[in-house]
């Protein structure tokens, strides 16, 4: 996974800009939209807990649950925005990373879907340093557990 980075200062934290590109999933973009619809697309996440959604419009949803960071168990909330078959927005509500906004979008590669992700982080307490680590050990397990489920899904 290849990540660049630009790094702005930001008045309450360190603001990061984070592109990452250049990775593809091992399904083709049909297939990816329909795993994301799935609840089996929830369960690909592991060390999770107690995970709610809510649809909040027809294109909006609303997901919170407590994730491992750092060792402990943190209270997440998103509110995700649907752009099928472009991509996601997503808005960090509730956790170390509230407030940033970013956007996935998804390009057909045939058999493949690229996956590239644009956003501005912040997190409560840390340096830009520990806000890129933080958020590229997110996407890194996200991007992940999502690829090893899509290959079972698209059997």
């Amino acid at each position: 996974m290849r990540c660049r980075l630009i790094t702005r200062g930001f008045i309450l934290g360190a603001m990061v800009h984070i592109v990452d590109e250049e990775i593809d999933f091992d399904a083709p973009l049909d297939v990816v939209w329909k795993f994301l619809s799935d609840p089996a697309h929830g369960t690909a996440h592991k060390g999770r807990r107690n995970d709610q959604r809510r649809a909040v419009g027809e294109r909006v949803v609303e997901l919170s649950s407590e994730q491992q960071m750092d060792g402990a168990f943190t209270r997440i909330s998103n509110r995700i925005t649907l752009y099928p078959p472009l991509g996601y927005a997503v808005e960090y509500l509730e956790d170390p990373l509230a407030g940033p906004k970013a956007f996935t979008f998804y390009t057909p590669k045939g058999t493949k879907t690229a996956v590239n992700v644009v956003g501005e982080y912040v997190a409560k307490g840390r340096t830009s340093d520990g806000v890129t680590l933080l958020v590229r050990q997110m996407l890194h397990k996200s991007y992940e557990e999502d690829n090893a489920a899509l290959r079972d899904f698209s059997r």
